[in-house]
């Protein structure tokens, strides 16, 4: 989920540009605040930890594919050696 500070921030932004009564204002600055949350909540957002988690495992996958890729090619140089007739 997103940071409070960056919906606040956000709202508080949204409602400087609204030349209204600071009474409201503030009822401006907190159905925003709510939209906002509301809407972020329903997109499933992943935080920035989350999405940081989430490179490196695919940086862990990425190096093990490429083991496993090499493995594999090891192998099958072994199996046509094995395989080839002895000159």
């Amino acid at each position: 989920m997103l940071d409070n500070s960056f919906l606040k921030d956000l709202s508080d932004r949204l409602v400087a540009l609204l030349p209204a009564a600071e009474s409201l204002r503030d009822d401006v600055r907190n159905q925003i605040e709510q939209t906002l949350k509301k809407t972020f909540a329903s997109l499933d957002l992943l935080t920035r930890e989350e999405f940081d988690a989430q490179v490196q495992s695919l940086e862990r996958s990425k190096q093990r594919i490429e083991e496993l890729e090499n493995l594999v090619t090891e192998l099958e140089e072994k199996l046509d050696a094995l395989n080839s007739p002895s000159k």
